[in-house]
């Protein structure tokens, strides 16, 4: 290098290229460590930490240990590793659930902390093998990635049932003009994004090249991130005030949620059922107190037979609020001669005469902790009370109750799936979410859940409205916006109007996840296109 070329390099730029060929050239256990820790980091900008400036050390770290990859082997092993360090600290939660009967399931905790997560890091690796395919040197090979990640967010979502926790787009519920973009592309597009961005810091590690040349290529998602952050501004602007407004409310509807704070311990002991339901009633008033049009509780709050016993529902009438409804989740049996026992993870709307107004049966269905897959061959027993497996519900409905606007039904963690939560046909007034994240006690899971259930109404244009066991319970409106909240940990009662649905469907909600794999695809050819004739 000539010393009018060392001159152009900033010092900086030169320190950020020797960690680049120290990233890459690692080998052996230090590689899988490196890249295990570099997913780990991009963990932490998930909710509730939101340290996003993470994402560049991360995604960056990764972008450099493909650069020293030299074959399919190590390149899949990188993206295995980043992916399974990814899912160990986003997931870390999940062996909550397994404490709350140690005695029975604890020995499952080292399955569900590093089996599971490993498991999930195969995604990783695909994804990064498909990428290093078309890996070359230069500022695409960001766009690259990020449309293989897309892809592989995309697949993650419907292979083996799906399970889309965590897509990297959910950072943004800390940020809501971000947030907006997923009207238009989806959870999956604000990934495809977030990543190019993040990635794109790579490139400041390449050498020989002009130090303005790196920072313009580290720069451009950077820079279309800021163009959907003045965007999503622009419609923030244009909306109604979260709280004052009273046009902004469907009118004469006032919900009132309930989240009792049941310790999922105490949940199903049969000591505990009876003042367990009383707890519910009692917190819910009589007949709305004349404030509440309609009453919710959460996942599985009435642990009995809701339909099939009619005198716990005349107790129920009691907190009914004349012409509307008590809406609750509650198991579902059907038993009959010479026939196994069926139960359905279910939600009951009881009307002010005491009788059942509405039902939905959960569809999508919790590997392990509802049913067992593979029955015949794992010896276990599913997470969740009782030894009979759940039945799934026939799919996505829309109900209608008198004095609510028509609403889609979604039992926990059926509200993680982007473009899956509303029936096809006449567009609901609004989404229902019942869950019981009880079972992940004080701990990211909740706000996890909570921040994908927000997405959902910004992808839809439709209000959401949550009522969780221990929390977190609240309404959102349409921009995503928490008009009112429960906090984790706590028992509270909200009384809430219920916000109107955007006026049109946002373009996501009309094209579904089309729209982030097509934005994929653009990335995909831009990313190629950039790579070969570039001359940096």
């Amino acid at each position: 290098m000539t010393p009018a070329e060392s001159a152009a390099v900033s010092p900086p730029a030169s320190a950020v290229a020797r960690l680049a060929r120290r990233v890459s050239g690692l080998s052996g256990w230090r590689r899988w460590a490196a890249a295990f820790a570099f997913g780990a980091l991009a963990a932490a900008a998930l909710p509730p930490v939101h340290a996003l400036p993470l994402l560049i050390v991360s995604f960056a770290g990764l972008v450099w240990l493909l650069d020293g990859a030299p074959g399919a082997r190590r390149a899949f092993v990188d993206g295995w590793m980043f992916f399974g360090g990814f899912s160990a600290a986003g997931l870390y939660w999940i062996s909550n659930a397994l404490l709350v009967d140690a005695g029975q399931f604890a020995w499952l905790i080292p399955f569900a902390a590093l089996g599971l997560p490993l498991a999930l890091g195969l995604f990783g690796g695909i994804m990064t093998l498909l990428a290093r395919k078309f890996w070359v040197p230069g500022p695409g090979r960001a766009c690259v990635l990020a449309a293989c990640w897309t892809l592989m967010e995309g697949v993650r979502g419907v292979v083996l049932t799906g399970f889309p926790w965590n897509p990297v787009g959910n950072v943004w519920v800390a940020f809501e003009p971000v947030l907006q973009a997923a009207a238009w592309i989806g959870v999956y597009g604000l990934s495809a994004i977030t990543v190019w961005a993040a990635a794109g810091f790579a490139t400041l590690g390449d050498g020989g090249r002009k130090s303005a040349h790196r920072w313009g290529a580290a720069l451009s998602g950077t820079a279309v991130l800021a163009a959907l952050a003045v965007a999503g501004a622009v419609r923030l602007a244009g909306a109604p005030p979260v709280s004052g407004d009273p046009d902004a409310n469907v009118p004469g509807v006032v919900l009132r949620i309930v989240q009792p704070n049941i310790a999922q311990r105490d949940k199903w002991l049969p000591q505990r059922r009876a003042r367990n339901f009383a707890t519910h009633l009692e917190m819910s008033g009589v007949a709305g107190d004349g404030k509440a049009t309609h009453v919710i509780w959460p996942e599985t709050a009435a642990p009995f037979g809701v339909t099939t016993d009619p005198a716990r529902r005349a107790l129920m009438r009691i907190a009914v609020p004349p012409g509307g409804s008590l809406i609750t989740g509650a198991p579902r049996f059907a038993v009959a001669p010479g026939r196994p026992t069926r139960i359905w993870n279910g939600l009951v709307a009881v009307n002010d005469a005491g009788a059942v107004a509405a039902t939905y049966d959960k569809h999508h269905l919790v590997p392990f902790g509802e049913y067992v897959p593979f029955r015949d061959l794992l010896p276990l027993e599913k997470i969740t009370a009782g030894s009979v497996d759940f039945s799934a519900g026939p799919g996505l409905v829309t109900l209608r109750l008198p004095g609510l606007p028509s609403f889609s039904p979604l039992i926990c963690y059926e509200a993680i799936f982007p473009g899956r939560v509303v029936a096809p046909g006449e567009r609901p007034g609004f989404l229902l979410n019942i869950t019981n994240d009880g079972w992940f006690g004080i701990s990211a899971g909740p706000h996890q859940h909570f921040a994908s259930a927000r997405l959902r109404a910004v992808e839809e244009g439709l209000p959401l409205v949550r009522a969780a066991n221990t929390g977190i319970s609240g309404v959102v409106d349409s921009y995503g916006r928490i008009v009112a909240a429960i906090g984790l940990g706590t028992r509270g009662v909200l009384d809430s109007a219920l916000p109107k649905s955007a006026a049109k469907p946002p373009l996501f909600a009309r094209y579904g996840n089309a729209i982030p794999m097509i934005l994929a695809a653009i990335l995909f050819l831009a990313g190629i296109l950039s790579c070969r004739i570039s001359r940096f």
